[in-house]
């Protein structure tokens, strides 16, 4: 038997031990006849059902060990939901098997309906709770985005994208244009303020919920620099915005989060460099992330968006011109590309 249809026989019997409890404790009565189907999967290891029965729906979470560990999403969950973030809540646990019932925040993500007319108000929402995450304390045992991520993370473009997925190794004179490329990312991001990060606050993260936006794909937070969120809320890998309005977008969020005593850089070109750098940097790891669930997962279709982020890079080159160096290498790796079509 495959091993995820025994993962999913595993959790159908621990939801017929959980749901009694459940409702038990909630004096909702006995368990109604249900039905239990694929709700979504993303780029890690992580499967999620919907449970319906009667007026109760679930989402059930797979996040089979040792690929995945959901402490951190149950840690995160509880900080999140205190500062009145609308994060799952949590009905049962098994940490050590990775199964989670969680309350179902709805059935449609932000990427589903965002769209000309209702972006402003959508990201109004939006920014309303990056806000509340941002004021919460950094008194968390969380990771820091320190020079060992943002390395590890970088790193991820030259293995994943450049050699495996191109087929290039670096001449000497690349490998000298990425290490300064690097090294000038790093500077900039460890340069920021800190807050705490979300690290993949994008619409497809974003449910249409009550109060709205539902947050998920917390799991992963760390304390870091203040434009990481805000850069990939309007830089997303599935849909692009005229730049003219991410910076309306931008200096919205730049105004009130200097209000509420978010620490953001005090001159808002300033803070527009941080983000246009941190952008680059996210870039360049997610562009080598896609290229590895390609070809070590199977997973191919994340690479149709990766002309998505070089254009990303492309328009923050054509801005900034200190990051030469990177369009020099760019150039470098797309002549064989194109010599060879």
């Amino acid at each position: 038997m495959p091993e995820q249809d025994l993962r999913l026989q595993q959790l159908e019997v621990w939801l017929d031990e959980q749901l009694p409890i459940l409702f038990n404790a909630q004096d909702w009565g006995a368990v109604p006849p249900a039905t239990l189907t694929a709700a979504s999967s993303d780029a890690s290891f992580r499967r999620y059902f919907r449970w319906e029965g009667g007026d109760h729906t679930f989402v059930v979470m797979d996040a089979p060990p040792p690929q995945e560990n959901c402490k951190p999403f149950v840690d995160i969950a509880h900080l999140l939901a205190k500062s009145g973030i609308n994060v799952p809540k949590i009905y049962a646990e098994d940490l050590p098997r990775g199964f989670l019932l969680l309350n179902d925040l709805g059935r449609k993500t932000y990427l589903d309906v965002i769209d000309g007319e209702n972006a402003d108000q959508l990201f109004a929402d939006a920014i309303d709770a990056l806000l509340a995450l941002q004021q919460l304390p950094m008194d968390q045992p969380l990771p820091s985005y320190d020079v060992a991520l943002l390395r590890r993370e970088l790193e991820l473009f030259p293995e994943w994208y450049v050699r495996r997925h191109l087929g290039i190794d670096f001449d000497a004179e690349q490998q000298s244009l990425w290490q300064r490329v690097s090294e000038q990312l790093i500077d900039s991001a460890l340069a920021q303020p800190k807050v705490l990060v979300h690290r993949d606050y994008m619409p497809r993260n974003l449910m249409i919920s009550s109060p709205s936006p539902g947050v998920l794909d917390f799991q992963d937070a760390v304390y870091g620099p203040v434009t990481y969120d805000i850069t990939c809320l309007f830089k997303d890998a599935f849909l692009s915005w005229p730049q003219a309005r991410v910076r309306d977008w931008q200096r919205g969020y730049w105004e009130r989060a200097g209000k509420l005593g978010i620490p953001v850089q005090d001159d808002f070109e300033d803070f527009l460099r941080a983000s246009d750098l941190m952008g680059v940097q996210r870039h360049l790891k997610v562009i080598g992330i896609f290229s590895r669930i390609c070809h070590r997962d199977g997973k191919p279709r994340y690479l149709a968006d990766v002309p998505r982020f070089l254009a990303y890079i492309d328009a923050v080159l054509a801005d900034r011109p200190e990051l030469s160096e990177l369009g020099e290498l760019l150039a470098s790796l797309r002549q064989p590309a194109e010599a060879s079509v």
